[in-house]
């Protein structure tokens, strides 16, 4: 089968985004780097999807980018530059998306898997999935745009422990140093990822997408200006809002349409 990223609408508004290269262990080609961020772009651009599972095809996450292709996609100094650049974008695009996004892990979650992983919301990983960067028995170093995703979500000196000793960290070892949100048995991650998604689907829409903006917002240090504060009380006048206060009165559930 050829690389590819495959696209798919669910009921409820659920997306899902699949690594499909499953003769590699879904390794993550250029056209695949290219058209994870092109989906993406139409994903943030989608205003009635309310969330997004990132998986890949069979048993595997992704084992890293397709090392075959390196001899000719980046054996020039411009060529590796033009590459990461892409691989980059994508990763961007991933972490801005406003939809919130979940990561659906099985098996290797490695150098650019762990990255695209590092870049969604949450991570649902089976126990028998692993997680790492070998890259330095490779010969060759992480680009720093793409670093700068997994040190903001483990810190430093996690992204050394995997960087300098190139060693794959088990999903409870991940779970430990902040990598994962929850690991479950390798036959409960499918049901696992759909529980969490059914309940980021049950809250207010546009409540996840401005908590995922002001977080993000937040992350750069700069005090809230006067107009922000202020906006962040867009939802006093929404619909959902006045749905859910109705609701929690008439001790039922709220039914949110995203205005």
């Amino acid at each position: 089968m050829s690389p590819d990223i495959l696209f798919r609408r669910d009921e409820g508004g659920v997306a899902v985004v699949t690594l499909s290269h499953p003769d590699k262990l879904n390794a993550v080609t250029a056209a695949m780097w290219r058209k994870l961020k092109a989906v993406f772009a139409d994903i943030a651009a989608a205003a009635d999807l309310r969330c997004v599972v990132l998986c890949g095809e069979g048993k595997a996450f992704a084992a890293g980018g397709d090392l075959e292709e390196f001899r000719t996609s980046r054996d020039t100094l411009d060529k590796a530059l033009a590459y990461h650049e892409a691989v980059g974008a994508a990763l961007a695009a991933i972490e801005a998306c406003p939809v919130p996004t979940v990561a659906q892990i099985l098996g290797p979650c490695v150098g650019g898997g762990l990255e695209i992983a590092a870049a969604c919301d949450l991570r649902i990983a089976g126990a028998s999935a692993r997680f790492g960067a070998p890259i330095n028995k490779a010969g060759f170093s992480m680009y720093p745009g793409e670093m700068a995703g997994l040190l903001k979500l483990a810190g430093p000196a996690v992204v050394k422990e995997i960087l300098l000793e190139g060693r794959l960290l088990t999903a409870q070892e991940a779970y430990a140093k902040g990598l994962v949100t929850r690991v479950v048995a390798d036959a409960e991650v499918a049901d696992e990822t759909a529980a969490t998604v059914a309940r980021i689907v049950a809250g207010a829409p546009l409540v996840a997408r401005w908590h995922k903006q002001w977080i993000a917002r937040l992350q750069d240090g700069r005090p809230l200006s006067e107009d922000e504060k202020r906006a962040s009380f867009a939802f006093l006048d929404t619909e959902d809002y006045r749905e859910g206060l109705e609701a929690f009165v008439a001790k039922r559930p709220a039914v949110f349409k995203g205005r």
